[in-house]
């Protein structure tokens, strides 16, 4: 198993950058079967060789997940694809 920790500074107001995460958690339902769910300001996702959460804090993103055995052998470009969804997303 491979773990992603990541932690991207935001300059949104909660409720927005509660949105943004929101916006792209659907995205990832869609694309990829990925269910979700909050508990607080905390989304919790998962699918078959992935399971994590985006934590949303004042200023602050705060991405972790473990991946499976097939994921981590993909560590590398999904934790580029995340960064550069957060860049996007939060800059």
């Amino acid at each position: 198993m491979s773990n992603i920790d990541i932690r991207h500074a935001h300059s949104l107001q909660p409720e927005q950058a509660r949105k943004a995460v929101q916006d792209v958690a659907d995205k990832l339902s869609e694309r990829f079967g990925m269910t979700y769910d909050w508990s607080g300001n905390t989304l919790n996702f998962n699918r078959s060789g992935v399971d994590g959460h985006i934590e949303v804090e004042p200023g602050e993103l705060h991405v972790t997940a473990k991946l499976g055995f097939l994921l981590s052998t993909m560590k590398g470009p999904i934790e580029a694809e995340i960064r550069r969804v957060l860049d996007e997303r939060f800059a």
